[in-house]
């Protein structure tokens, strides 16, 4: 079978299973684009090197390139397309640091929103009431900017207190809690930017011409208010922080919650991982980036825990 018609039934295959899928298949059109569309079989290891390098340092996106690569040549070997992988048996190095998720500091969440007005002049298509009220949704709620964006009106529950999350990652839907003060400011933001005179299958967030709010707008806005705000951190423009790192952020500062609380981790982190639309824990896990404040909230429960150890 050519390259294209086994990439298209895995593909086809994956979406079954009710993943999504659309990097992946991106990434495998791609490829076959790159070693030619013949039969997969023909595809040798050199070819494969070549495209896993690039004839660039060694990122986290060679693994995601490997990876994507390895299910497909399973699936191929599984159904006896090919007679073995020609991929190399093990991954190098990485030349350039994994990406650290950035966690914000409460105050430099403030100095983001006061930078908001700065961020939206006469001349950029987002207005101030929209890009605040997005931002404080995804750090208040820890949706992802898709979701987020993907809301309608008729998706804020205000009598209820939540958000209805349609068939985002994994085909899943699920309703988000927004509690009393962000419920509050989603209520008063729909009154004055929609002022009850737009569909209820409107989008939530919008350009000014009432068009929908894009992601590509939404994070050059938001590195607009990084640069006022002068929320920075080493390692160039690649590394800077991310408008997806409010999710994470989210995540974190949950925890630090719980953590002061005395709360049960235990029964509360399942919980998190549903609220975040995760499928497992360890989906979860990757969002809890270890920052000071967190070390130091688990060293104090661990060192409480100790002592009531030394009375038993």
């Amino acid at each position: 079978m050519r390259c294209s018609e086994v990439v298209s039934s895995y593909i086809s295959h994956k979406r079954s299973l009710g993943y999504r899928f659309r990097t992946e298949e991106y990434l495998l059109q791609t490829f076959c684009k790159a070693v030619g569309d013949g039969p997969i079989a023909a595809i040798d290891d050199e070819v494969v090197s070549s495209f896993l390098n690039s004839d660039g340092p060694i990122t986290e996106f060679w693994l995601k390139k490997y990876h994507v690569l390895s299910g497909l040549y399973r699936f191929a070997l599984r159904r006896g397309l090919v007679k073995g992988s020609p991929l190399p048996r093990t991954s190098p190095k990485l030349t350039v640091p994994a990406f650290v998720p950035y966690i914000y500091s409460h105050g430099e969440l403030k100095r983001l929103l006061d930078a908001v007005p700065a961020a939206c002049s006469k001349f950029v298509a987002i207005e101030e009431d929209v890009l605040r009220t997005f931002i404080l949704l995804l750090y208040g709620a820890g949706l992802r900017i898709s979701e987020a964006l993907a809301l309608t009106l008729s998706d804020v529950d205000v009598p209820r207190e939540c958000l209805r999350i349609r068939e985002t990652k994994f085909f899943k839907s699920r309703l988000v809690p927004t509690g009393k003060d962000l419920t509050e400011i989603l209520s008063d933001y729909i009154g004055t930017a929609h002022g009850g005179a737009s569909p209820v299958d409107a989008p939530l967030f919008c350009f000014r011409d009432g068009s929908p709010l894009s992601q590509s707008a939404a994070r050059s806005a938001f590195r607009r208010m990084r640069s006022y705000a002068g929320v920075q951190r080493e390692g160039g423009a690649s590394r800077q922080p991310r408008l997806h790192d409010l999710r994470h952020t989210f995540a974190v500062h949950r925890l630090i919650a719980w953590y002061e609380d005395g709360a049960d981790l235990q029964d509360l982190l399942p919980k998190l991982a549903t609220y975040l639309g995760h499928l497992d824990l360890s989906s979860t896990q990757r969002y809890l980036t270890l920052t000071p404040e967190l070390l130091r909230q688990a060293s104090l429960r661990f060192e409480h825990y100790a002592l009531e150890a030394d009375h038993d």
